[in-house]
């Protein structure tokens, strides 16, 4: 997956009006962003992995990958052969069981994730249609705090947009901080003050503010 060349254009846009103080904050790793973004990754403020890795100005910091989770991914795998329709997902700091195309599956997704989550010492992080297990100690709201404590960005008013339910802790780090939460998508129980109902949506309103 790459980002179309109408999003990298409007991404360059933002950097530059904006003086680089962009951030990404994903629960991707920090190697899955580099492909999607491409050249431009690098003139971004990155926190990836929910929080667990962060690079800005060619600095990078993250904690040790545990051996455990290479146990957890293979006992996903165990879990998928057994479910036609299930996905493991390997990243950095985490493995993710996706089960979008077998959401009949999800009972029993969560209760292997959060069986494995109490023996081996990781955090659960649940998301749309999928379980993950990763390393303790981060989310997109410590990653957001993290980045406005710059100096680049403090007394900034940060704007924070997400569709996931791993965006929450975002939302409301952002609205802490007397910032603009928005949520992409469907109405639902949400932190964030504000709404778009499709990425589309979200593009529009940037092109506008780049302008």
């Amino acid at each position: 997956m790459r980002f179309d060349p109408e999003t990298e254009k409007l991404l360059a846009t933002l950097i530059a009006r904006l003086d680089g103080r962009v951030a990404i904050v994903s629960g991707r790793s920090l190697e899955q962003i580099d492909r999607i973004l491409g050249p431009c990754a690098a003139d971004l403020a990155i926190s990836a992995s929910h929080g667990s890795e962060h690079r800005w100005q060619g600095v990078h910091a993250h904690p040790a990958r545990p051996a455990s989770l290479d146990e957890v991914a293979g006992l996903f795998r165990r879990f998928a052969a057994k479910h036609p329709g299930t996905l493991v997902e390997d990243k950095s700091f985490g493995v993710a069981l996706h089960y979008r195309k077998e959401p009949g599956a999800e009972a029993q997704a969560l209760e292997l994730a959060t069986s494995l989550a109490y023996s081996f010492d990781l955090h659960l992080q649940r998301g749309k249609m999928v379980v993950e297990l990763r390393v303790a100690g981060g989310d997109k709201g410590a990653a957001v705090r993290r980045l406005m404590s710059r100096s680049a960005m403090a007394g900034t008013v940060p704007i924070f947009a997400g569709d996931d339910l791993t965006d929450e802790p975002g939302f409301a780090a952002v609205r802490e901080l007397d910032g603009i939460a928005v949520l992409v998508g469907d109405q639902r129980a949400t932190a964030a003050n504000f709404r778009l109902p499709s990425p589309e949506h979200l593009r529009r309103w940037l092109s506008e503010a780049a302008r």
